[in-house]
């Protein structure tokens, strides 16, 4: 008999000391930003400064009304705050609370300690179900261990002492104790979520068109305000102060502040026209709506603009383990074994050989459930509410994974299941070899063999004697071809990209019909960058990929040109996952892939897609139709502002034009911007909007002018102007409504009286709140006669600017300081690394980063150390482990009370 040889673990001082040295396994999994994170995200933006500065300048003048602008501030801000804290209040909850904690060895006896209270050579012991919590090396055990999240492979693996385990893996059975070899960063997942770690650029025509936007009016507000201002309040200035400077003036009574004030509001005014804040939360509010929509079919969308980058996809990764194919194992088909060596579908078999091979396969399955491995549970399925028969077992031989195969005895005879090469003799094997080569192309085969019965360590007697064969595939969704056919007939190129066997990977996707399945490539073989680029023009079904093969995959794609979408559920994914332009996640996949996707599917259904690139369609379509209407307000007051410096004074204040922001341009927009539209997304966003609202603002601007050179010739009052140029203004907003919302539905048609008669009722029953003065006769025939001049010339250029075919351009940008340039593939590229500002924000960043990371180590440190105090003789001791020469020794504590020690 062996002796045995105690599995003693670390020691308490051992513990101890490699805690003082901070070989601590730290917590570094990908998390989500907190609370304080998301509220500054959202409150710090330029558009908020803007807004701000000119809310501060208006309560300068004490008029309080007009601060009405901040409504939409706050609204915009809002929906942003909630929306992130939704998403991230979601996936919180996703996130597994199981495998939180791991049974290591310490002094001889098992306790249980967190995570991040591992240390480095710890001895952890592993069994069926848990998660490998560090990079390990097995010390003593056998198990089959899945690895499907790090690398894509499908197929258990078999770990025996000396094997390395790798973190984030999961044992499928077995029992197994690990020296822990890397802790924190140094893990394998650590590594890979630390190349995550990066801020990812949001790829948004959408946001890219709003920022442009905002950046270009805050370039020139500051110098137009100032000169509209000095403008405005200059008469004012020459009449009654010229004698004193020009702050004695402003404060030298309540008539000049009067004026100041007066100048003040139509500058704000003049900015604020400026600014697309409609727009921006009109934007907002429509993709807060349609993550709504989403999240009622179970799709979470973590950020608003991934749903219009989905939308505008041309190619989409696909990785297969968890996306076309759930994770699980099934049944691919049942053979019979001839008796020359062939595989006969069961169908074409003999009745009688096909009943037994059934009884056999269904039998030794349901008597091994017990312990059921995935390749047990598939038969198991594959039989559920078939009539086969069940009969009592008499004998049970669990799977192992030393041996390969699994078996049972019943009254009707003795059978086993298993790998061929270990059930069969040599010679028997070698009848069937190319059968069962020819089926292992893209499955995994199984023999059903009668034995003479089993010893009672477990073997077979006899010669094994093969009946049939059972062949074991990824189970693949049922939805997955229906969904590939989508992406097809919208003309988006699909590539499956996996860690598994090449050829598996090729005949999964050419059963649910991805284009170009039958060339294949194994990534192995992609050694070099530029194998990888040109592999990326060639493949659609890559196999045998890494992690960052997977995103250089990506980045070739990118670029390009390519909008690329990338679905995964495993660490492997994450890096691809970060590089894409749009990431898809599974809810039941690892963290770090939920945590960096911007979409995540809570029912783990890839059949959710299509409805994403629907929502995506109807919110980019509604809203370039839509934006017209805002941008329109943004051009002409940028002009009519430059106009106004040397023309005072400037004809609208904020009140005046919040008729206008509401009637001609927020409620149509929301209105019209909920419409269904699944049309295919065409051009580029700011070019589809500017086509719609140049020939408006031009109409707009020109009608101004005719206003003020009206008033200017027959001495009209500034009140008096500001009213002839609302009402063209608005005939000219009805005339783009009418224009957009044509061919007319019953909703268009809604909308577009309820605009007209809003204005109407505006300007005839609340003049003194919107500031309208009351017209003479004259007055108000010359407005008519401006704004139908101004309508007809808005429909010559729509038509006009309709006809002109738009242009594809490209342009290089940011030549000078931090200029990257690139010569890879023969292609010449240059791009910006950023400005000064950005590198300056990202070296800060870096810095937080670190500070973190020491916060962490520190925090690890003090779990630690409070695991190893509460080792008392009180703290809980699970087992006694040996290793003894024929494997494993567990020897149970005592559960004997101990007597009270009366001798004192």
């Amino acid at each position: 008999m062996a002796v045995a040889e105690p599995l003693l673990g670390l020691s308490s001082a051992e513990v101890s000391e490699r805690i003082a040295a901070g070989k601590v396994n730290v917590n570094t999994d990908l998390k989500t930003k907190s609370v304080k994170e998301l509220i500054i995200e959202n409150l710090c933006t330029l558009f908020n400064l803007i807004n701000l500065v000119l809310a501060i300048l208006v309560i300068l003048t004490g008029s309080i009304k007009n601060l009405s602008f901040l409504c939409i501030v706050v609204l915009n801000t809002g929906i942003g705050i909630v929306q992130s804290w939704r998403s991230k209040r979601m996936v919180d909850k996703l996130t597994l609370l199981a495998s939180k904690r791991a049974t290591v060895v310490r002094d001889g006896s098992e306790i249980e300690v967190d995570l991040d209270q591992i240390v480095l050579d710890d001895v952890v012991r592993l069994g069926r179900g848990d998660q490998i919590p560090a990079d390990a090396v097995v010390v003593s055990g056998d198990a089959q261990v899945n690895e499907s999240l790090l690398t894509g492979e499908s197929n258990l693996i078999r770990k025996q002492p000396g094997a390395e385990l790798m973190s984030g893996s999961f044992v499928d059975s077995g029992l197994i104790y690990a020296r822990v070899i890397h802790v924190g960063a140094d893990n394998y997942v650590a590594k890979i979520n630390n190349e995550a770690k990066y801020v990812k650029k949001v790829n948004s025509e959408i946001m890219k068109a709003l920022n442009a936007i905002v950046r270009f009016a805050s370039v020139i507000m500051l110098p137009l305000g100032i000169a509209l201002f000095y403008s405005s309040v200059h008469v004012a200035y020459e009449q009654d102060g010229a004698s004193m400077t020009f702050l004695a003036w402003a404060f030298s009574g309540s008539r000049a502040w009067s004026d100041v004030s007066a100048a003040i509001l139509s500058t704000v005014g003049a900015l604020l026209g400026m600014i697309p804040q409609g727009l921006v939360l009109l934007t907002s509010s429509v993709l807060a709506i349609a993550t709504i929509r989403l999240a009622r079919r179970r799709v979470l969308a973590q950020q608003l603009y991934c749903i219009e980058t989905l939308a505008r996809v041309d190619v989409l990764c696909l990785d297969k383990t968890g996306t076309i194919t759930s994770g699980k194992m099934q049944v691919a088909g049942v053979y019979t074994a001839s008796d020359d060596g062939r595989a006969v579908p069961l169908e074409n078999s003999d009745a009688e050989r096909a009943a037994l091979v059934d009884f056999a396969l269904a039998n030794i399955a349901k008597a091994t459930s017990a312990d059921a491995n995935e390749t047990c549970q598939a038969v198991i399925s594959y039989y559920s509410g078939t009539d086969i028969s069940l009969a009592e077992p008499l004998a049970v031989v669990p799977f192992s994974s030393a041996k390969k195969w699994s078996g049972a005895s019943f009254k009707q005879g003795s059978y086993v299941m298993g790998a061929a090469q270990f059930v069969l003799a040599p010679d028997v094997y070698k009848t069937f070899e190319g059968a069962v080569n020819a089926l292992a192309d893209t499955c995994r085969v199984l023999v059903i063999a009668s034995v003479d019965g089993f010893t009672d360590e477990g073997d077979m007697e006899g010669r094994a004697n093969p009946l049939g064969f059972v062949t074991i595939r990824d189970e693949i969704r049922s939805s997955a071809a229906d969904t590939i056919a989508y992406f097809c007939e919208q003309g988006v190129t699909l590539n499956v990209i996996s860690g598994d066997d090449p050829r598996t990977v090729s005949s999964i996707a050419k059963v649910v019909g991805v284009p170009g399945a039958e060339a294949f490539v194994d990534a192995t073989t992609l050694d070099t960058p530029s194998k990888i680029d040109a592999a990326v023009d060639k493949y659609h079904v890559f196999g045998r990929v890494t992690p960052q093969q997977k995103r250089e995959l990506v980045v070739a794609l990118k670029s390009r040109g390519h909008t690329v979408a990338m679905t995964g559920d495993g660490v492997n994914d994450v890096l691809a996952l970060k590089e894409a332009d749009c990431s898809v996640a599974m809810a039941a996949g690892s963290d770090a892939a939920r945590n960096v996707a911007e979409i995540v599917l809570i029912d783990n259904d890839f059949a959710s897609m299509p409805a994403v690139v629907a929502e995506g369609r109807r919110s980019i379509n509604n809203l370039q139709r839509s934006a017209s209407l805002f941008l329109t307000k943004t051009l002409f007051s940028m002009g009519l502002a430059a106009l106004c410096i040397f023309f005072p004074p400037y004809p609208f204040q904020p009140i005046t034009m919040t008729l206008i922001n509401f009637f001609c341009i927020g409620f149509p927009s929301f209105v019209l911007a909920l419409e269904p539209n699944k049309s295919r997304i065409k051009g580029s966003f700011l070019v589809n909007v500017l086509r719609r609202a140049v020939p408006a603002s031009v109409a707009v601007l020109i009608a101004s002018c005719l206003c003020m050179f009206s008033a200017s010739v027959f001495g009209f009052s500034k009140p008096v102007l500001s009213t002839m140029c609302l009402i063209s203004t608005s005939a000219i907003g009805c005339s783009l409504i009418w224009r957009i919302s044509f061919p007319f539905s019953p909703l268009r048609l809604a909308v577009f009286i309820f605009v007209t008669a809003g204005l109407v009722v505006g300007v005839v029953f609340f003049p003194t709140f919107f500031s309208i003065a009351a017209l003479g006769l004259g007055q108000l025939l010359g407005s008519v006669v401006v704004a139908v001049l101004g309508c007809l010339l808005f429909f010559l250029l729509a038509d006009v600017f309709d006809r002109v075919p738009q242009r594809v351009t490209k342009r290089a940008t940011g030549f000078g300081r931090g200029v990257r340039m690139s010569l890879r593939g023969g292609k010449r590229t240059v791009s910006s690394t950023g400005s000064s500002f950005e590198r300056r924000a990202g070296a800060i960043a870096r810095r937080v980063s670190r500070a973190h990371e020491e916060r962490e180590l520190s925090r690890a440190q003090a779990s630690a150390r409070r695991a190893v105090d509460d080792v008392t003789p009180t703290a809980r001791v699970l087992k006694r482990v040996t290793k003894a020469g024929g494997g494993i020794r567990v020897a149970m504590p005592s559960s004997k009370k101990r007597k009270p020690d009366t001798k004192r």
